[in-house]
């Protein structure tokens, strides 16, 4: 039987890292929200800096986590058809 041609690249591991990155900057804003700048009450911010990290934290999460989904479901499709072509 022949070796199996490398596989063609399908954009997983690109999905995979930004959604990872952005992700990432996401939990670095909440994180720094809540530590160092000034945390947040049910009205809001306490800081102008606070108001900045609330409004990254709130975009980078919902979409770096989308595209983390969408990674890890195109991540564990390709491996399931890898192992079907065995």
């Amino acid at each position: 039987m022949p070796p199996l041609p490398p596989p063609q690249p399908d954009g997983t591991r690109q999905l995979l890292q930004w959604g990872g990155a952005i992700m990432g900057a996401g939990v670095l804003a909440a994180l720094l929200l809540l530590t160092l700048l000034g945390g947040f009450s049910p009205t809001g911010a306490s800081t102008n800096g606070g108001w900045f990290a609330l409004i990254v934290a709130l975009m980078c999460l919902p979409f770096g986590g989308l595209l983390l989904t969408l990674g890890v479901a195109k991540w564990l499709r390709n491996r399931s058809l890898a192992r079907q072509q065995l």
